[in-house]
Parts: structure tokens; C-alpha cells; sequence
């Protein structure tokens, strides 16, 4: 024993490292951890998208049920992220038009830029009029079948103008699309552009045309349009613009008509998205249309929207998932979404970021590779609107005394558009707390996104755990977070 403890003193003096823990050549230390910078916005706090802390994982092994983790696999990766962002509709260019310069900045950058705001990469806009238009207008004549009238004159007094500033914010690049609300009224069995109705086939190929010759006129005004959809809420008869179209009939005009008119014309590049309406009955609409190989082969994604729950149906987050374990091959976005019934009185309510978050976080973890909102900015009434069908928006401008006001559902957005960047991949990320709502994504910088959000009254304590070393933050009440990892 004397002989031993002399050789390992002898062994001390002459190589003092050797014999610290963990420090020997063969199980060399260990790099600091990984760094985590967690953001947070709360109610009843000032914190909105707010840096609160800096933590550094360490080695934590297997945790306890007693000890709550978000448990992150950056190894296991789904969908490919498109981008976040919202409608710049005729409201919200009329809108933003009324507000002085300042304030069309500070929207400008609020939204758009991706250091000093949330960084908005994506973006869709109305075929002509929608209810969001202060009238009902199109692009053509009476009768003009061969659409020789056609011209995008309205839309350069307010809407392109604002197209071409969020760009611009952007940095250039907006990942822009359109969609229909109705077709011109004498090309529909009601002849009305509102209160559903349904196209005439005789003018099947004559509305095709018409697509083309928005995405030629926008595009030789500077405005790139990156993808469209065939009719919004097909299914919806509504009191302002709306057209119904069956599964067989969208299957049929994107088959016989659109799709085949697109590739014609050289813009079998843009995007054709199908459905765009809420998530019940997504799974048949989509199923009918996909499984018609001459129809699927010129539709790039499927769109969605989240109405069923304000009609009493509840979010069926599941139905999603359905369209994206059947499909695969297809895309999955969420083209729009809004708090109906728009009261001034109910703007500071903290629900509406906390409905946004739910969404956001289920129809990622269900296959979404982008998420559109509805309005980008109403005005103090929630509109303008050409039925009255008023509507929150995240942000609301005052065109009367030239204030914004943010909701919650700008700061909760922001938690996602501002961190999870395009080319992102989906990864795991799983919450061993029932209060908490996770997803998570992995940035083409390596940096590593993971959402958080806590609907209770609790002040939750976790930690973020990845493959085996874990840093310990607190969720506050009603709040969402947005942990960076430096992986």
C-alpha cells in the first residue's frame, strides 16, 4: 500500500495533470456546454420577446418523472420550414396608406426586418376583391371572356405599392401567393361575385386565363408571385365574395383547366395550392384530389385554414397530420387565420397570442411548412371591411390619431417568424408536462429554435434537455418562450 501511494505521488510531481478527473489523453474534458439564450413574452410581465436569460447545458443524465424536461432530438428531422408572415390584403395597404410615414416605417420594420422586428418571409394577397377591399371590384369587363379589359389599375393606387415596401423590409425577397375569393360575377350561376354560387363551366378555361394574367401583371409591376391557390374556402357561402367548388369540381378545373393552362403558359413553377379552407374537411378534399395522379401532378401543397373553431368544432389538429402521413410527397400550409368580431375594447386580451401559439405549435408538429395569418394591420374598426365582417389583426393602426397598437399574437408570431428562418428542418421536441406546448427546428446555421408555450396559471419549472445534457429555466404563467441553442 506504502508502495502504491508513493508511485502515485511520484506520477503528481512529475505530470500534475494527469490524474485530474476526466482530463487524461484518452477522456479528454469535456467543451463548455452548449450555450442557450431564452426569450420570453408574458402576461402581466413587460417581457415581450425579451432576452431574460443565458443558460449553459450541462451533463444531467436520465431526469426524474419528478423533474419536468422538453426533451429535443436535433437527429431525428421532418418537413423543410418556407417561412411565417401574413395577408397584405387591400385593408392593410389602405390602412397603412392613411398612417403618417413613422408609423408605415416602424410597421415596415416590425414585421419585416429579422433583427429589429420578427422577420416575416412570407406573404399572400387577394385575386381581386375579397370581403378585406373597401368594394367589390375586378380586374376585367362585363362579359369580357377573352379578358382583353384586363388590368391590375386598382391594385397600383394601395396594394402594390405596400407589396413592394414589405419586400423591400424583407431584404429583397417575399415569398409572395395569391388566391381568389370569387370569380367575376357573370362567370358564376348566381351572378354575384358574393353568396357562393359556382363558376359556369363554360368559362372554366376563361378563369384559368384569368390567373395567368394576374401572376404576368404582377410580376411586370416588380411583384414576384411564388405560388397560388384555386379558391379560397370553396366550401363556404358567404355574404361577401365566395365561389363553391366541390372536391370532383376543384379536382376537375385544376386537371382540365388550371394546371395544363399554367404549364402552357411557362409557369408550371408557381406553386398550385388546393383547399384552402379549414382543417375538417381537409382530409377528404385532399385525398380526392391526390388521388387523381393527373390532377396531383400540378399541385405542390396543401392549404388550410382554422375556422372550425370558431364554428364550434373545435381545432381538429389531427385531421393535418392525417393529410401529411397519406401524402407525404405533398405540402402542407396554412394559408389563414383570424379572432373574428373585432371589439377595440378586447385588444389587450390575452388570448389571442396564446390561440395563435396553439396553433402554430400543433400544425408544425402536424406537417405545416408555413404558416400565413390573415391581415397583416386593420384599422381602429377592424377593417376596413365591404360587409362589416370585422376582424382582429396583430396589429392594429389608429388612422385617425396615427397610433399602433401590438397585440399579444404579434409578440406570440414573433417567438416563431423571427427565430425558425427558411430551410429550417422540423425536429423532435417533447414536453414531459402537459401544461407545456413544444416544437421545435433546426436552422441552416446550425442553431437549434425551440418553442415552448405555457397556457396555465403555473410558474413551471424545466429544463431543456438534449442528448443527455439539460439547462434548467422557468415557464411563467401564460407565456411562450423561444430557446436558441447554439448546437
Amino acid at each position: 500500500m506504502k508502495k502504491l501511494i508513493l508511485l502515485l505521488s511520484l506520477l503528481w510531481l512529475l505530470s500534475p495533470d494527469i490524474l485530474i478527473a476526466g482530463n487524461t489523453p484518452d477522456n479528454p474534458v469535456a467543451p463548455a456546454g452548449k450555450k442557450v439564450t431564452v426569450y420570453t413574452t408574458a402576461e402581466n410581465t413587460k417581457f415581450r420577446i425579451s432576452a431574460t436569460e443565458t443558460l449553459i447545458m450541462s451533463d444531467f443524465g436520465q431526469p426524474l418523472e419528478t423533474q419536468p424536461c422538453i426533451f429535443v432530438d436535433p437527429g431525428k428531422t421532418f418537413q423543410t420550414f418556407i417561412g411565417i408572415g401574413a395577408a397584405l390584403t387591400d385593408a392593410s395597404a389602405e390602412t397603412f396608406a392613411k398612417m403618417p410615414k413613422d408609423k408605415q416605417q416602424e410597421i415596415l420594420q416590425n414585421y419585416f426586418d429579422p433583427q429589429k422586428g420578427i422577420g416575416y418571409t412570407l406573404a399572400r394577397t387577394n385575386i381581386h376583391s375579397c370581403d378585406f377591399s373597401s368594394g367589390s371590384y375586378t380586374y376585367v369587363d362585363e362579359n369580357d371572356a377573352d379578358l382583353k379589359s384586363f388590368t391590375i389599375a386598382h391594385d397600383r393606387e394601395f396594394r402594390i405599392p405596400f407589396i413592394k415596401q414589405a419586400i423591400a423590409a424583407a431584404g429583397g425577397k417575399l415569398t409572395l401567393y395569391a388566391s381568389p375569393w370569387s370569380p367575376p360575377a357573370w362567370m358564376k350561376d348566381n351572378n354575384n361575385m358574393l353568396q357562393g354560387g359556382k363558376l359556369k363551366p363554360a368559362f372554366y378555361q376563361s378563369w384559368a386565363n384569368y390567373f395567368v394574367k394576374f401572376i404576368s401583371a404582377y410580376q411586370a409591376e416588380g411583384v414576384p408571385v411564388w405560388g397560388i391557390s384555386v379558391q379560397n374556402e370553396p366550401m363556404a357561402k358567404q355574404k361577401w365574395e365566395s365561389c363553391i367548388f366541390t372536391a370532383e369540381d376543384e379536382r376537375d378545373f385544376i386537371k382540365n383547366f388550371l394546371g395544363p393552362t399554367l404549364k402552357k403558359a411557362g409557369m408550371s413553377d408557381k406553386k398550385l395550392i388546393a383547399w384552402d379552407h379549414n382543417r375538417d374537411l381537409i382530409y377528404q378534399r385532399a385525398s380526392t384530389i391526390l388521388d387523381d395522379p393527373e390532377a396531383a401532378k400540378y399541385v405542390w401543397g396543401i392549404g388550410f385554414h382554422w375556422y372550425e373553431t370558431w364554428t364550434g368544432g373545435g381545432n381538429i389538429f389531427d385531421n393535418v397530420k392525417r393529410v401529411a402521413e397519406s401524402y407525404p410527397e405533398k405540402a402542407l400550409i396554412f394559408t389563414e387565420g383570424c379572432a373574428e368580431s373585432f371589439t377595440f375594447s378586447k385588444m389587450n386580451e390575452w388570448k389571442w397570442g396564446e390561440i395563435y401559439g396553439r396553433n402554430m405549435i400543433n400544425d408544425f408538429n402536424n406537417g405545416a411548412v408555413g404558416w400565413t395569418d390573415w391581415n397583416i394591420a386593420l384599422d381602429e374598426t377592424g377593417g376596413p371591411n365591404h360587409v362589416q365582417n370585422l376582424c382582429f389583426a396583430p396589429l392594429h393602426a389608429n388612422t385617425k390619431t396615427g397610433e399602433l397598437y401590438y397585440l399579444s399574437s404579434f409578440y406570440y408570431i414573433g417567438h416563431f417568424s423571427k427565430f425558425i428562418r427558411p430551410g429550417a428542418k422540423r425536429i423532435i421536441s417533447s414536453a414531459s408536462q402537459g401544461q407545456l406546448l413544444t416544437t421545435a427546428f433546426l436552422n441552416t446555421d446550425g442553431k437549434i429554435a425551440v418553442i415552448v408555450m405555457n397556457q396555465s396559471e403555473d410558474k413551471i419549472p424545466y429544463r431543456l434537455w438534449i442528448h443527455g445534457q439539460a439547462a434548467e429555466t422557468i415557464s411563467l404563467p401564460h407565456s411562450i418562450q423561444t430557446l436558441v441553442v447554439d448546437f
